[in-house]
């Protein structure tokens, strides 16, 4: 058997564990498609009918006008743009801090970030709330972005990381020149960490998207501030029961945004979680 003959082989089993191990995630995705083109009757039937005798198209539109799609959708959309700026400036300005510049307690500071990682985000709801209670700003959106401005634990780590991995003769040239550390941050460094900035826009984004826990507490009594998350969510609680065909086509209208921001960012996304294999932790 030659070197090219174990190669094909080699590359067509590599492709069939990898087809095996995507046919889970997959199934549920097909699923959604598939009851969003059924009427009602046909969701319930047994068994389960994976492909529709009669395609309902409509259901789309039909999905759609059960919620308020337009407003909810800018809502969602102006939330998770705002949000993706506010994590990409804080953890890109807290990791060049923690990765280029000497200060004391900066191990501390770290080891407290990468730790604050470990602690449940439940273990906070109910303080989190009375504070903003307290502060005035339960009914609006305040809750969900100023958090955002603060910094995030893991796309910090992750910026801290990639950044070690950028000679700092770059700084060191900059600095002859004259220049400050927001001008080296931002002329330089950032130019340099696309790869970091694109895996942060797209968690921020997906997190702020996706996101029911935060407008469930804050903005349920305000139906015009309402996310497109809390807006689809709402539609399982219908007194007369869910109509899951219109459902899952609101559902899947719900996650395209996400799915086409993956789909062009992909390449920088991996290559900058693959910056976290060439540093450890120091």
């Amino acid at each position: 058997m030659g070197k090219k003959q174990k190669k094909r082989i080699y590359i067509g089993v590599r492709y069939v564990l990898i087809l095996i191990f995507c046919i889970p995630m997959l199934l549920p995705l097909l699923w959604m498609l598939t009851t969003a083109l059924k009427d009602n009757a046909a969701v319930f039937r047994v068994p389960p009918q994976w492909i529709p005798s009669e395609f309902h198209w409509d259901n789309f539109t039909k999905g759609l006008k059960k919620i308020n799609f337009g407003r909810e959708f800018l809502n969602s959309l102006f939330i998770s743009v705002v949000v993706t700026i506010g994590q990409i400036c804080s953890c890109m300005s807290v990791g060049y801090a923690l990765a280029r510049l000497k200060f004391k307690g900066k191990k501390l500071w770290f080891y407290l970030i990468v730790g604050s990682m470990m602690i449940p985000g439940m273990v906070t709801v109910i303080p989190v709330f009375r504070l903003w209670v307290t502060l005035g700003a339960y009914g609006t959106w305040w809750p969900m972005i100023i958090p955002a401005f603060l910094g995030a634990p893991f796309q910090t780590f992750l910026a801290r990381q990639f950044m070690t991995t950028i000679p700092k003769s770059y700084d060191d040239a900059a600095r002859i020149d004259g220049a400050s550390r927001l001008q080296i941050l931002t002329r330089i460094i950032a130019p340099m960490s696309k790869p970091l900035i694109t895996v942060i826009a797209i968690q921020a984004f997906q997190g702020a998207w996706n996101d029911y826990m935060t407008p469930l507490l804050y903005i349920i009594s305000k139906p015009e501030k309402w996310t497109l998350a809390l807006g689809v969510g709402r539609m399982t609680s219908s007194t007369y029961g869910t109509q899951w065909n219109l459902f899952m086509a609101a559902d899947i209208m719900y996650m395209l945004p996400i799915l086409i921001m993956f789909f062009f960012g992909q390449n920088y996304f991996m290559e900058g979680l693959g910056s976290m294999n060439n540093s450890g932790i120091k």
